[in-house]
């Protein structure tokens, strides 16, 4: 390793130290009015605290309408047991600190590869503590992780990386996205194989640990439109021209009650299915693959099931920055400007919530104009993220094909890389 790029780690490892510290700065004073009141921490010390006891005799939180989650977030919830000597707090923080590194050195050892780049580890590292201190009290770190992982080891072991996506989807479902955009042939069938054995043995063994590992479903079918999703914002503003809805406390979200909440409901998983749709098109239609493509597919098809959801909440902005770290780590992405607009949508996502999280929730001019931005942020990157993923996997004109001069990295032919840069 040259002495550049020793300084180059060096700077990020400070840096992650510096940032990180300051989370937990932020998370000792989280009581404050601008802070959320100590709102933000409030869910681990009740909420996952409450569940850690009833996980730890045995079974899923079956009669909690709050308990929302697929039998994999248990074990991610037991695991402050590990630290016995802390409280089931500061045991929780520390697992998230300890995964939040794990993740910066995954991205780090990707960046150092030939033909990659350490943006991606500096773009997570810069931009996680834009949702402040947030990410240490929700257990989305984890479930990032496992995606994060999954992608990075493709080009080594397909079996690690159709493991760590099955665990993942096992903890919070949206992981299983990240195996969309697996080369076809022999990649595609190895990564899945290892999904499915991995996810039926790990489920297979939460039944015979815990009772009622399917309760999830009942409080998932039962949700309704949350203030902060995109079908929330047309309600919000819908408050000011005489829609008499209100907003009130509903399986673990402030939800949007009253005349035609159902329709939007019901529209909302249309686009979903709808975004579904156009993932499986591009699967089908896609040509060309580079190592970036896989990175590229799973962050697009994140953006498209966020966008078009019923609740999006402010945590899962630390999927969507995870995804597009992976994505930075290869210098042949497509979603640099997706990337950019990611960071946008976050930076607004922390004034929203806890900042003025009481203009959102009683639709105020500033609460409705803030979740307009960050919304429509996120649909310009979810649109922007698709239609450059559809772009760099069509088949190349015959002149640009004549100078194709290597093969990629799973067997098929691939462009130079400025061909298809998508900077």
């Amino acid at each position: 390793m040259n002495a550049a790029r020793r300084h180059r780690l060096l700077a990020l490892t400070l840096a992650w130290l510096a940032t990180r510290a300051g989370m937990l700065l932020l998370l000792a004073y989280n009581g404050l009015p601008l802070l959320g009141h100590g709102g933000v921490a409030r869910e681990v010390w009740r909420l996952y605290h409450h569940w850690y006891g009833v996980l730890a005799h045995g079974a899923f939180p079956a009669h909690d309408p709050l308990w929302q989650y697929p039998p994999g977030a248990g074990p991610v919830l037991l695991a402050p047991a590990l630290l016995p000597d802390l409280t089931y707090f500061q045991a929780f923080v520390v697992l998230t600190l300890a995964t939040d590194a794990v993740i910066t050195l995954t991205l780090a050892r990707a960046g150092t590869r030939p033909g990659h780049s350490l943006r991606g580890a500096a773009y997570w590292i810069a931009c996680l503590p834009l949702l402040l201190h947030m990410p240490l009290v929700r257990y989305d770190v984890q479930v990032t992780a496992f995606a994060v992982i999954s992608l990075l080891t493709l080009s080594r072991s397909t079996r690690v990386c159709g493991a760590f996506a099955a665990l993942g989807a096992l903890v919070k479902v949206w992981p299983a996205l990240v195996l969309l955009g697996m080369p076809r042939g022999r990649t595609t069938r190895s990564v899945w194989s290892w999904a499915v054995g991995t996810g039926a043995l790990s489920l297979m063994s939460l039944m015979v640990l815990l009772n009622n590992p399917f309760a999830f479903l009942r409080q998932q079918g039962g949700r309704g439109v949350q203030i902060e999703s995109l079908g929330g914002t047309a309600l919000g503003l819908a408050t000011h021209v005489g829609w008499p809805g209100q907003v009130h406390y509903r399986y673990g979200a402030m939800e949007f009650t009253g005349p035609y909440v159902s329709t939007v409901a019901d529209a909302s998983l249309a686009l979903t299915a709808v975004a579904f749709g156009l993932l499986l098109w591009w699967r089908l239609r896609a040509r060309r693959w580079t190592d970036a493509t896989p990175y590229d597919a799973a962050l697009s098809a994140v953006l498209l099931f966020t966008v078009t959801s019923r609740v999006i909440s402010p945590q899962y902005m630390i999927w969507l920055l995870g995804l597009a770290a992976v994505c930075l780590t290869s210098r042949h992405t497509t979603q640099r400007a997706v990337a950019a607009l990611i960071v946008a949508a976050t930076a607004v996502s922390s004034v929203e919530f806890p900042v003025l999280y009481l203009d959102v929730i009683h639709s105020t001019w500033t609460g409705c104009a803030l979740m307009f931005v960050r919304n429509g942020l996120l649909a310009a990157a979810a649109v922007l993220s698709f239609v450059r993923l559809w772009r760099s996997s069509r088949p190349l004109p015959a002149t640009t094909h004549a100078r194709v001069q290597s093969p990629g990295p799973y067997g098929e032919s691939q462009p130079l890389a400025s061909a298809h840069s998508g900077a």
